[in-house]
């Protein structure tokens, strides 16, 4: 291909992925998009600046692009014109209009070339191209404008080149590269590691985050098992030493999970980077794992340090950096094993079940417990390749042969220290040497880990990006037009077999019948048409810091400087501007959608001031991104507002007629059992999603809807179809107004009337539009010094240009000066001051409730569509019962028929130790995979609350209640694994118990992350405050140390730990009440009493307490969704 810019029909971040790309030492650049969310002169200056380059240093680009401005399309020297696979053009800019009349199309004058490219090929926009009079019209499918094209000269002069192989010698020797990198391994590794510390300082919250989590953790561990509570005297009392040395390997484990969410969260870049061989996945991984080092010094060091001697440790110097080192290792070991999950993984979703699963197996199986003489045969395996064995023996080891332990108890017995006789009891190896194996095998295992992780980040690809849904109807349009048939009726008629001769006109007219007839019929709700008028509207916002900080004095940064108009029904206004001229924010204070700030100024509606409440009744936003439930349909997103908007009155029935109608206006028939998924990832297209975000205001009957940038990130067919849809909005009556950013000249000239503001928050022109663009560009070209608009121009672009900043200064002029100065601004206060007088015989709009159904209703509805998001979102429940299966499988097979068993207090610990991991893991997967799903959902209640849909109450209902059926299933399987294969004694009462402490610990862990979504502004900072309380439950839990041995000043908050009263219901129900001997003579449940303090007769207070925890977390979590609002506008 040669020299030359070619362009193929078909944010801010744009800029920096051309400057990423330009930089290298790349010839060929491909470029997908790149205006998207841009405004056509920027998109201009980038191509402008694109094209220079490429011409001077003969470089080739190949570029797609949405919707491109004329001015912009004019820089291309060739296109590409892609249809349903099939190259319809490619050749010289210049020779496309003329190829396209040879075969029957002509472009209107006022017609930008590119949006006349992409519609010609479409079925529905062709006929208005047709420029053969005196032949009747019929379809051209895109196979007959691909055949036509090779016959052109321009589609030969392509194919004879083709045909001519290339010829190497006549290429540069430097055209091919000989290494596959820029530059050294050496260079390469050197630049990560200078991009790690950047990131790593930038990211310095996290860290700092951690080191403190682990400092409160060591401050509480050391309160804990505080020295002059902790003896050296009895076996037990090494027990709790044992409690205290697995609590350290546990936090210091715990510590590296954060790693997880860092390495996902970068590999999309990364992945990005290595497939365009920036550099090789070792040069990445080396700087991620060998520059976390000096972190967990600190880290480990600010644990060790402070808890060492406080717990009472060993004193000799020695053993205590040995407890140091060794944990040095286990912290490193858990930050690769994550690394290593997290890569594998790719997904948060999959890599926080792996690692949860990974952690449960390594923790159950590390020798603490569950004792090694216990693990039975087909798990023993797993005990020696657990990397916590090996911690927790090394630890135990550099403990227990210390001087502190090695007096002889009763030498009669045995001469054993006490120190082996406490390994013994916890199935420790006794030797010395173990400490070096531990040590070793820490080292290995990182080793192991961070090499795996390389070779992962080698070979694996990142997922594939799903792609949004088809309907049947456009499916088999596309197949219609590649085959070159023409769709008619039900059935295919091939397009070759009535070829037009004018003989058949009847199937000729009648298969592009146009569908224009829909829009102009009324609806079958009635509603009132209101204007909306605001006068010397200022609206500002504390100055920021960092404004401050430069010394700017003023208190407050005014984003609207007195701003005034007025929008009419049947009157279809765009509000315009260049990025930052305050266009959404306008928007905003008009329809009362801002959470901060002061605003000053008068609204009114018809003449009456504006209230929200009943305002929000009246009105209808469509936000720039589409935010709406992904798991439901298309219908029933519709069904769903219009049943909770629409006023009682209305019944059912009526409503689904208005729905029809909706759809119909918006062309979303096609779609309507289609789900809508989550934006960029499955589901709708950008383009569906638009109009369903229209459908679900208009299904409310608003009398004013409100536009944020409806045709942002569409191409030109779509964002035709996106007008078209808002057109008919405002043929029905209605007051709409659109902000917007880079229409072509048939959506400009689709409005009526324009409210122009230039950066800074001021008006500069507001008035008609006029026939072509006329009054608008009359007003600017009366202007002393500014520059004529060209003929074929976008006086969408031209408007922007003439009146930018840099214009500004070189006129000497402020075009807000000269607006305000002009009679079309007079005539606008007049306007203003006619719509603010009410109507003789008008009243002000007044409703009975806040919300247009009951408090009941909102309930039922909010459940109903909760329960259809549940039902749909596989991701989220099918995790869950695999997970809660595997878990079971997992226990009962570990804890093969141990329930049973009391014969001496370990077999009761080992008992217990299956119910504590149960517990802990899949409680704390419930609250981890629920957060997302409530995340996802809460942006949405914040579009719907802002629309008057229902109170907080309801949703939080619907959310809580919801949960509730898919807990119990989860809880029945779970059960009934477990109990029978860990063979607990089968009586009703005790199964029951099981079930029912299994039951509200589940529900209090999931509504406990419910709740830290709730008072946290996104599931990012959830997950880590979440996190910090799961450890804490975890050592409070009377599994680690049990209560009576707890030191007063800690003892209250054993009394207020959920999963303790957990533990608690779930021992006593199972062994509270048991008479048999144990080894020592005492009855079970004398152990019980005597050794947890857990008495059976308080079974009836546990079981309250801990339907309370789950109503207390539950109630919580519908408080924070009540009160607090994240969402800062």
């Amino acid at each position: 291909m040669r020299c030359s810019g070619a362009y193929l029909v078909d944010n801010g971040s744009a800029l920096q992925l051309a400057g990423e790309m330009l930089v290298g030492p790349a010839r060929a650049l491909f470029m997908d998009e790149i205006s998207t969310g841009l405004d056509s002169s920027t998109t201009f200056q980038i191509v402008n600046s694109l094209r220079q380059s490429i011409h001077i240093l003969g470089g080739t680009a190949v570029i797609s692009l949405l919707q491109p401005a004329p001015e912009t399309y004019n820089l291309f020297d060739d296109i590409i014109l892609l249809s349903d696979g099939q190259v319809v053009y490619q050749g010289p800019r210049e020779e496309v209009l003329e190829f396209f009349e040879s075969v029957g199309f002509r472009c209107p004058e006022r017609k930008g070339v590119a949006d006349f490219l992409q519609e010609v090929t479409s079925k529905k926009d062709q006929k208005q191209y047709w420029a053969r009079p005196n032949e009747p019209y019929r379809f051209v499918a895109v196979k007959e404008f691909a055949t036509a094209f090779k016959s052109s000269h321009t589609g030969r002069s392509i194919t004879n080149e083709l045909a001519v192989p290339f010829d190497k010698s006549k290429s540069h020797p430097a055209a091919l590269t000989t290494t596959r990198y820029g530059v050294s391994g050496k260079e390469l590794l050197k630049a990560n590691i200078d991009r790690e510390i950047l990131l790593m300082k930038r990211n310095s919250f996290v860290y700092m985050f951690r080191t403190f989590q682990l400092m409160l953790m060591s401050i509480i561990a050391m309160t804990l098992f505080f020295r002059t509570k902790m003896k050296h005297g009895t076996v037990n009392d090494g027990g709790l030493y044992m409690g205290a040395l697995f609590f350290g390997v546990l936090m210091i484990m715990f510590n590296g999970f954060s790693e997880l969410a860092l390495t996902v969260f970068k590999l999309p870049v990364f992945f990005k980077q290595r497939d365009l061989l920036f550099f090789p996945a070792w040069s990445y991984t080396i700087p991620s794992w060998i520059l976390k080092v000096p972190i967990t010094f600190i880290e480990v060091g600010g644990y060790v340090f402070l808890t060492y001697y406080v717990i009472g440790f060993d004193p000799n110097v020695g053993r205590f950096f040995k407890q140091y080192l060794l944990l040095l290792v286990v912290n490193q070991m858990a930050a690769s094993l994550f690394r290593f999950i997290g890569g594998v993984s790719r997904n948060m979703i999959v890599a926080n079940v792996f690692a949860s699963f990974m952690l449960l197996v390594v923790m159950v199986l590390g020798g603490f417990i569950l004792v090694r003489d216990k693990v039975k045969k087909w798990w023993i395996w797993g005990y020696w390749i657990s990397p916590m064995m090996y911690a927790q023996n090394a630890i135990s080891v550099n403990e227990m042969l210390g001087h502190s332990w090695d007096k002889i108890l009763n030498s009669t017995a045995s001469n054993e220290t006490l120190g082996v006789q406490v390994l013994k009891s916890r199935g420790v190896f006794t030797e010395a040497k173990w400490y070096w194996i531990g040590f070793g095998a820490m080292v290995g295992f990182t080793i192991l880990f961070n090499a795996l992780f390389t070779v992962a980040l080698t070979y694996l690809k990142p997922y594939g990006n799903s792609r949004p849904s088809v309907s049947e109807e456009e499916l088999k349009e596309k197949h219609a037009n590649i085959k070159g048939e023409v769709l008619d009726g039900n059935h295919l008629v091939s397009a070759s077999s009535h070829r037009s001769t004018g003989v058949n006109p009847e199937t000729d007219s009648a298969i592009m019948e146009d569908d224009s007839a829909l829009t102009k019929r009324g609806m079958i709700l009635p509603f009132v048409p209101l204007s909306l008028t605001f006068d010397n509207i200022k609206y500002s916002v504390d100055m920021p810091q960092e404004m401050k900080a430069q010394g700017v004095q003023e208190d407050r940064l005014e984003l609207l400087k007195g701003v005034s108009g007025s929008f009419r029904p049947g009157v279809l206004t765009a509000l315009m501007g260049v990025s930052g001229a305050g266009k959404t924010t306008l928007m905003d204070v008009l329809a009362g959608r801002k959470t901060g700030g002061y605003i000053e100024g008068d609204i009114r509606i018809s003449g009456y001031p504006k209230k929200q409440d009943t305002f929000a009744r009246v009105s209808g936003y469509c936000e720039q991104n589409d935010i709406h439930s992904p798991q439901v349909t298309v219908y029933e997103s519709l069904l769903f507002s219009a049943w909770l908007r629409l006023p009682k009155d209305v019944d059912s029935n009526k409503r689904k007629i208005f729905i029809e109608e909706v759809m119909e206006l918006v062309e979303l028939k096609p779609l309507r059992n289609a789900l809508v998924g989550l934006p960029g990832v499955n589901g709708l297209s950008t383009e569906q999603r638009k109009r369903l975000t229209i459908a679900v205001e208009l299904v409310a009957n608003p009398s004013i809807i409100f536009m944020d940038e409806p045709t942002s990130g569409l191409d030109a067919r779509a964002a035709a179809i996106v007008m078209r849809t808002v057109r008919n909005t405002v043929d029905t009556g209605r007051t709409v107004v659109c902000t917007i950013h880079q229409p072509s000249i048939d959506i400009f000239e689709a409005f009526d009337e324009l409210f122009l503001m230039k950066r800074g928050g001021e008006e500069i022109y507001a008035g008609p539009l006029g026939h072509h663009s006329s009054d608008l560009i009359k007003y600017f070209e009366s202007l002393h010094g500014v520059s004529k608009i060209k003929d074929g121009y976008n006086p969408a672009t031209w408007m922007l240009e003439v009146t930018t900043t840099s214009q500004e200064q070189i006129l000497g002029v402020d075009f807000s000066d000269i607006y305000k100065k002009s009679e079309l601004y007079q005539r606008n206060k007049a306007l203003i001051k006619e719509l603010s007088q009410p109507a003789p015989g008008s009243t002000d709009l007044h409703f009975p409730s806040k919300y247009a159904q009951s408090s009941i209703t909102q309930c039922v509805a909010c459940l109903w569509k909760q329960n259809l998001s549940y039902w749909r979102n596989p991701p989220y429940n099918t995790v869950r019962f695999f997970f809660t299966t595997i878990i079971a499988l997992l226990l009962g097979t570990i804890f093969w028929d141990l329930g049973g068993k009391t014969y001496t207090s370990q077999d009761l610990m080992n008992a217990m130790g299956s119910m504590y991991s149960a517990v802990l893991f899949i409680g704390v997967m419930n609250c981890t995979s629920v957060q997302p799903v409530v995340a996802v959902e809460r942006t949405v209640f914040y579009r719907e609350r802002a629309a008057g849909m229902y109170s907080a109450f309801p949703y939080a209902f619907g959310q809580v209640v919801i949960e509730l059926p898919y807990a119990l299933a989860q809880d029945i399987l779970y059960g009934v694994i477990v109990y029978s294969m860990i063979g607990f004694e089968w009586t009703a009462a005790k199964f029951f118990w099981y079930l029912f402490f299994g039951y509200f610990t589940l529900l209090y862990f999931t509504f406990y992350g419910m709740m830290a979504v709730g008072l946290t502004p996104n599931y990012h900072i959830a997950a880590i405050v979440s996190s910090a309380f799961y450890a804490i439950w975890n050592l409070f839990s009377g599994f680690i140390i049990p209560r009576p041995k707890v030191p007063i000043w800690w003892r209250w908050y054993c009394w207020i730990c959920p999963v303790a009263w957990t533990l608690y219901g779930l021992v006593v129900s199972q062994f509270g009440d048991v008479m048999t001997p144990m080894d020592d003579g005492r009855a079970v449940k004398v152990f019980v009493e005597d050794y947890f303090d857990f008495k059976h007769s308080w079974l009836g207070w546990v079981a309250a307490v801990v339907v309370a925890f789950a109503v207390l977390f539950a109630t919580l979590f519908g408080f924070a969704i009540m009160k607090l609002n994240f969402q800062k506008r």
